[in-house]
């Protein structure tokens, strides 16, 4: 009877009953409904576990657990190499294991850059970028077999380390205007010497003819020890060079430094003017150095990595070791620093377009 009575509620009565009469089945469904979410939730912690797990590892933890190696593209006893060591002995401090500089020197620095680029990107294997360097071969090499912007991550910027440019002293000009009007005087009459083509000591120079106008000539060396002889000897009227090969012989007098090229001036040569205040506008090289790592390293590394650098950056005597030979210590957080390279490889590309320079 009592299914009868409702008229219009006879589906829901309907229903009351059937679960009255079937409290086992009513109870089942809500079982399964509870298990099918519980396993569902279940589900999707573990998806969530293994993305983590594939992200972030367990062995980033313990990283780094062995030896680091720090490759760069230029040989022992350079700038380069006295920055690389500087930096990963106190990277090796911070990190608690030990970082092993790899010169890997040859065809404008490509080679050092291919060798990194191709390493496992697991953080053992960085590389100290010379941006500057990288930038002006990626503009004047016709092919290059890594590229710093497109196959590394960067970790941080470590600062300038800026060249100078020195005349020889017989040569009777002691500032930059002096020495812009002594070239104008006999256009296409001297030479300025560079480490080799394609080189930061070439592109600087091309970078001053075009801001003064002057028809100077280029003679291309095997690096600073073949091109600072002939300086010297006047065979040569300039050259753009790093400071730690250059400046003892402006020191014995046998060379005269006219300005740095770096935007600001360098603590260990005060008086030393920038080119811009000697009149020479928009030229500013500050030949940036950094660290970065192949693409694809976790980014828990990249972070623990700047961390460490950051440090290291921050220790009173690597600061006045390095300032004393001319470097600018300056860290750069891994952004601001990946900005930076793209920022000098777009630079020294116009530059390279507009001095007609192409190395193949």
């Amino acid at each position: 009877m009592l299914a009868r009575r409702g008229g219009g509620h006879h589906g829901v009565v309907e229903i009351m009953v059937m679960q009255l009469l079937h409290p086992a089945r009513t109870a089942t469904a809500h079982a399964r409904t509870i298990l099918n979410t519980a396993r569902r939730k279940a589900l999707r912690l573990a998806a969530a576990a293994t993305a983590a797990a594939i992200v972030a590892p367990a062995a980033l933890a313990e990283y780094p657990d062995r030896p680091i190696q720090l490759v760069l593209s230029f040989p022992p006893a350079g700038a380069t190499d006295v920055l690389a060591r500087a930096v990963g002995q106190r990277l090796s401090q911070q990190l608690q294991q030990p970082v092993v500089v790899e010169n890997r020197p040859g065809a404008g620095g490509a080679i050092g850059l291919a060798y990194a680029a191709k390493a496992a990107p697991d953080g053992y294997t960085l590389y100290l970028a010379a941006v500057s360097n990288a930038a002006i071969a990626a503009a004047t090499y016709s092919s290059q077999p890594a590229d710093l912007a497109r196959d590394f991550v960067p970790i941080a910027g470590v600062g300038n380390v800026p060249h100078i440019l020195v005349v020889p002293a017989t040569l009777p000009v002691k500032t930059v205007p002096e020495l812009v009007k002594y070239l104008q005087g006999a256009p296409g009459k001297y030479n300025f010497a560079s480490q080799g083509n394609g080189t930061l000591s070439h592109l600087e120079s091309e970078l001053f003819r075009l801001r003064t106008g002057v028809d100077v000539v280029h003679v291309p060396y095997k690096g600073s020890a073949f091109a600072l002889p002939d300086l010297m000897a006047g065979r040569s009227a300039m050259m753009f060079d790093s400071i730690p090969s250059a400046l003892p012989h402006v020191r014995s007098g046998k060379l005269r430094l006219l300005a740095v090229a770096s935007e600001r001036r360098v603590g260990s040569l005060p008086e030393a003017p920038t080119m811009a205040e000697a009149g020479i506008r928009d030229f500013g090289v500050n030949n940036l150095f950094g660290l970065v790592a192949p693409k694809g390293t976790p980014p828990a590394v990249v972070q623990k990595l700047a961390a460490a650098t950051k440090a290291a950056l921050a220790m009173p005597d690597l600061v006045q070791s390095l300032e004393a030979q001319g470097v600018q210590v300056q860290f750069t957080p891994s952004d601001a620093f990946g900005r930076m390279i793209g920022e000098e490889m777009r630079t020294w590309s116009k530059v390279a377009q507009a001095a007609k320079v192409r190395i193949d």
